[in-house]
């Protein structure tokens, strides 16, 4: 910039001294003259030019200065908005982190709940009667032996318990009819008619009456007693609940534990 400053000032001098050398020449000289103007005039248009485009130059380098810094601007943002959304995905990671931790600890408290539910439920099938440990079959079949190291997972170990229990206690609160055969003292054996109060009480009784008794639950299993004089009493209990007979009163004896 100093340089064209220096440029125009020459040029401005020049111009100054040709008028001033054409002043003192001959007045007859004009062809001198007239070509030191055309000097001067042409250095003007020079300078003038030279101007125009220094001024265009500099605006279109400020426009580019101008648009550098609005990518830096927006490199800037987005690399700010890159900082939050790392930042961000920090604390949901930390978050994640700390809810599985959760879970385990969640995972190992379920484990030794449901290990000692099917303890119980293995312990407790040993003492039902034989329709419903053959309903529940399907389910307790996968309850595992060594309850340590099982191959289920926890959802359908707990899925098994949950149907054992949910049968058992269905069929604890109904009377349930159904054909067994029974040993006899004699060592023979016999088809009967056994019905089931729930799972603490039952009675049996052959279809003519000859062989009868009850059953109770103890901690080794049902226990059978043979009681012919009640057949009659069983028989007509069954017969009411089938709808074979009108309903009336039929004493039978209960054990209460």
């Amino acid at each position: 910039m100093r340089k064209r400053k220096l440029l125009i000032v020459g040029c401005s001098l020049f111009g100054a001294a040709l008028l001033c050398n054409a002043a003192e020449t001959d007045a007859g000289d004009v062809d001198s003259v007239r070509a030191a103007l055309e000097k001067w005039v042409e250095s003007r248009k020079v300078i003038s030019q030279e101007q125009r485009e220094w001024a265009l130059g500099q605006e279109m380098l400020n426009e580019r200065i101008e648009l550098v810094q609005q990518e830096i601007d927006s490199l800037k943002e987005k690399i700010s908005d890159a900082e939050k959304s790392i930042s961000e995905a920090d604390k949901k990671r930390d978050g994640l982190v700390e809810e599985n931790e959760e879970l385990k600890k969640a995972s190992v408290v379920l484990g030794e709940t449901i290990m000692t539910l099917e303890q119980t439920a293995v312990k407790l099938l040993g003492k039902l009667p034989d329709p419903i440990r053959e309903r529940v079959m399907p389910l307790s079949q996968r309850i595992p032996e060594d309850v340590k190291e099982p191959k289920l997972s926890l959802a359908e170990r707990f899925q098994n318990i949950i149907g054992v229990l949910n049968e058992v206690n269905k069929f604890s609160r109904e009377i349930t009819v159904t054909s067994e055969v029974r040993s006899l003292p004699d060592g023979s054996s016999a088809e009967v008619t056994v019905m089931y109060l729930g799972i603490g009480q039952a009675y049996y009784a052959s279809a003519d009456g000859t062989f009868s008794g009850t059953g109770t639950s103890s901690s080794d299993g049902w226990i059978w007693a043979e009681d012919n004089s009640i057949a009659a009493d069983i028989l007509q209990a069954i017969a009411i609940l089938k709808n074979e007979q009108i309903a009336s009163f039929v004493q039978l004896p209960v054990e209460v534990k």
